[in-house]
């Protein structure tokens, strides 16, 4: 079963700033990141998601630890079944957190 997803109008705008490479490399982890969520088993570690302290049911994950790659996102409740609903909330750099 595929995850639903949504997106913030911020992150929309976010990602509309990263350049060519960088959204290559977060399609790349988000496809990684799916992949998780369909097989059911833990997300793996390279993908380094956690939820952000301070900010209770907000997570963040790591599209790129070289260049400082992160996004933040939610977990929704599914509509129907156990299918996951992601909403993506922001996408950058660490100046993300500020506002995740």
């Amino acid at each position: 079963m595929s995850p639903k997803h949504d997106e913030t109008t911020r992150f929309r705008r976010d990602f509309g700033r990263l350049t060519a490479e960088q959204r290559v490399r977060f399609r790349v982890a988000i496809a990684h990141f799916v992949e998780d969520l369909r097989a059911g088993d833990s997300l793996r570690p390279g993908l380094r998601v956690r939820e952000i302290q301070g900010s209770p049911g907000i997570y963040e994950l790591t599209w790129d630890r070289r260049h400082d790659g992160r996004a933040t996102f939610e977990y929704r409740s599914a509509a129907r079944g156990n299918e996951a609903h992601v909403v993506w909330r922001r996408v950058g750099g660490h100046a993300i957190y500020r506002e995740p």
